[in-house]
């Protein structure tokens, strides 16, 4: 796409004149994309950089360690209620006032999180930082179909995708050193700090968008339309299949299987290279056999990687080397079928960009939930329960997509 001259490139403009929005390509769209890719990392961050202080709050303030862990789940709780507010109020209001807002009020609450006296008030604002988290997760989807076109916008969403899977590797370091040399409160001011510094970047370059027609519906209708909703569960069955494994997997690996915190180190950190070096790859392989047959074969992958840990186990298999290979396959199935299923998604939704891409998030949060909660009373019985969860939840992501084709050209 050609770009626009001149010192001072417009604002990109997000349009619904047609079922798809279209954007008018400039050079201000690499900076748009940075700064989603920053603001996405920094709202997930809002737990791994904030993880290693939890077990320090009851040395600092009024709790114990179990009120510790709910500001974890404050956190969690908030994001969710905060994907269902901003996809309902990106399809009704401006996105371009919309993004500045949330990324000012994560600053400003993330600040407010370094007074507390006592757990239970910090868990409280923790809901609140959580909601206003959850909105660069719900529009970047929908910038990016808008500023680029399919095979660019799969190769930026495998590229957001890859960005976004080192933060629970990164952030949790960055925590650490924050904590060592600062204190707990350091994170929440690091977060404060630049969430209000990008909130005002987006007052410049946020995109205008207008909003969604009655016509379009809301939630109700989104969820009855079949292909959306089909493609929408499967991303999020694939995702939570290898979430509820990751989840586990410390508590399987060092507690029953005998190894060390290390073997699910370097599991996480083989299985990470592999789904970036997939997701960036992935709209070669959609050229080549279109999209759905990707989806599928990406899903099939990590079916089969799951599957196999679960027959590993079965055998008896307590070594750590055979599940980090194992693992790494579960990941290129992610990674393969991950930007052009959320892109298919996000297609499918037509005008109600904004509350499916919200969708998918949360429908991802709730099966990891959900099979987290059933699996972990099974966890002492080793690598079999853990396996046989992600894989029956993978297998759901392949059944949901049988007859589906790839839509036809407009």
């Amino acid at each position: 796409m050609a770009e626009v001259g001149g010192s001072n490139p417009p604002v990109p403009t997000i349009s619904t004149d047609s079922p798809n929005l279209i954007a008018t390509m400039d050079r201000s769209a690499g900076l748009v994309f940075a700064l989603l890719a920053i603001s996405t990392v920094l709202a997930l961050a809002g737990t791994d950089l904030v993880l290693p202080a939890i077990p320090e709050l009851p040395n600092h303030l009024q709790g114990d360690l179990t009120q510790a862990q709910w500001v974890l789940a404050g956190f969690a709780l908030g994001t969710g209620i905060g994907l269902i507010l901003f996809g309902e109020l990106g399809a009704q209001l401006n996105v371009r006032y919309l993004l500045p807002a949330a990324m000012l009020g994560y600053g400003v609450i993330s600040a407010l999180a370094t007074l507390p006296q006592d757990i239970l008030t910090l868990a409280g604002i923790r809901i609140l930082q959580g909601i206003s988290s959850a909105a660069p997760a719900v529009f970047a989807p929908v910038i990016i179909k808008a500023l680029y076109d399919e095979q660019q916008a799969m190769r930026k969403i495998g590229l957001m995708g890859s960005l976004e899977s080192m933060a629970p590797a990164l952030a949790p370091i960055a925590g650490a050193w924050l904590l060592t040399l600062f204190g707990w409160q350091s994170s929440f001011l690091v977060t404060a700090v630049l969430a209000v510094g990008l909130s005002l970047l987006w007052l410049r370059f946020a995109p205008n968008s207008q909003p969604v027609p009655r016509t379009a519906g809301g939630y109700w209708q989104l969820l009855r339309n079949q292909r959306f909703f089909r493609l929408a569960l499967s991303q999020a069955c694939t995702l939570g299949g290898l979430l509820i494994f990751v989840f586990g997997a410390p508590t399987v690996l060092t507690v029953v299987l005998g190894g060390t915190l290390s073997d699910f180190i370097v599991m996480q950190v083989l299985g990470i290279a592999f789904f970036m070096t997939a997701a960036n790859t992935a709209h070669l392989v959609v050229a080549r056999i279109g999209a759905i047959r990707t989806i599928l074969l990406g899903s099939a992958l990590s079916t089969l990687g799951c599957f196999a840990m679960g027959v590993y186990a079965a055998m008896d298999g307590t070594q750590a080397e055979p599940i980090w290979v194992l693992f790494i396959l579960v990941n290129l199935g992610l990674g393969l079928r991950g930007p052009p299923g959320f892109y298919q998604a996000i297609v499918a939704a037509g005008q109600n960009e904004s509350r499916g891409s919200a969708l998918i998030i949360l429908l991802a949060m709730l099966i990891t939930a959900l099979g987290t909660v059933a699996v972990a009373p099974w966890l002492q019985a080793g690598l079999l329960p853990l396996a046989s969860a992600a894989t029956a939840v993978s297998v759901v992501s392949l059944a949901v997509l049988r007859g589906m084709t790839d839509p036809a050209p407009s």
